[in-house]
């Protein structure tokens, strides 16, 4: 699988396994370097990766993130708040648990070659599915995020579309709308082991051209991908957009995702198990947390913890001053 250097500011990329290019997957997420829903064997301190073949089961080597090599990893950390406390979901006792809506205006960019591509029926889908999850409708707390779509854009481009990697950069800048509070959501069709990725907040200030989320639009609620039609593909991408981690993050090792109420896994769940449980420390695997890799009708919840990260990630690099 090539891997151009363009897009280098990727944060978490979903990988399935997908025996045609255009058919339906046979297996699982899993990771990819700078991505999500990503890729398998590549080193993680390397720009590319390689991928699984079908049917391989992807823990090995796969499942993490591939940063810069100038990239510390502490920058992903959520800054201290003024209580002190570094991690997401502690609170004293008798503190109150923060409220508020953040509003996030979406645009949705929907690339197509020819007939293929994403309708706008499922682009609005994905919306519903977008503030349904975040709202907790199908699992967990309501997490305070909404999303509003300002606009639907069409692109014709068949570069784009099947190369989205290698055509980053000029299609970001191309369609890109709004300043760090815009979530951009580019429509296009993933190389064959990945579903989609999304950029993290602290990556703005760096790169404020390639911030943003690409998902696959088979995807897309309704979509052709086996296991992966729900539309939480976008769920999960966004989740890192928010500054979200893996939940598998670290392993067992502390800080792991920085979120106290998401018990700590040693690596990402395949499939859908009746349980999970991987670290020696309190709770089983959050086989059912939409920052894991489950399929699809396995995944249905955030945690208060991770709904408190993200107010305070917004606040820290997307909110605009009024």
């Amino acid at each position: 699988m090539r891997r151009r250097a363009s897009a280098v500011f990727l944060a978490c990329l979903f990988l399935t396994c997908i025996c045609t290019f255009s058919g339906t997957p046979t297996a699982a997420r899993g990771t990819r370097p700078t991505g999500d829903h990503a890729a398998a064997s590549g080193d993680p301190g390397r720009p590319r990766t390689g991928g699984v073949p079908c049917g391989a089961d992807p823990r090995a080597r796969a499942y993490r993130l591939a940063l810069r090599p100038h990239t510390p990893w502490g920058l992903l950390r959520v800054p201290a708040r003024p209580d002190g406390h570094a991690r997401a979901g502690h609170r004293p006792a008798g503190a109150p648990e923060q409220r508020g809506v953040i509003r996030v205006p979406l645009w949705v960019h929907v690339i197509k070659d020819g007939a293929l591509g994403a309708p706008d029926s499922a682009v609005k889908r994905q919306v519903r599915t977008l503030n349904a999850a975040y709202g907790g409708k199908f699992g967990g707390v309501d997490t305070g995020v909404r999303f509003e779509l300002k606009g639907i854009t069409h692109t014709a481009n068949r570069a784009w579309f099947r190369d989205p990697f290698g055509h980053e950069r000029e299609m970001k800048r191309k369609l890109r709308v709004g300043g760090p509070e815009t979530l951009n959501l580019y429509i296009v069709q993933m190389e064959r082991l990945i579903l989609g990725y999304g950029t993290y907040p602290q990556w703005y200030a760096g790169a404020p051209e390639l911030d943003g989320v690409m998902i696959d639009w088979r995807s897309l609620p309704g979509g052709p991908l086996r296991n992966f039609r729900r539309g939480f593909t976008a769920v999960h991408e966004i989740g890192h957009w928010m500054g979200l981690l893996h939940t598998f993050e670290n392993g067992c090792d502390p800080p792991g995702d920085e979120v106290d109420d998401t018990p700590a896994e040693a690596y990402p769940t395949k499939g859908c198990p009746a349980r999970k449980d991987t670290c020696p420390g309190p709770g089983s695997d959050p086989i059912h947390n939409f920052m894991d890799y489950s399929k699809d009708t396995c995944m249905r919840e955030f945690t208060r913890g991770q709904a408190e990260r993200m107010a305070r990630m917004w606040q820290e690099y997307r909110a605009i001053a009024p």
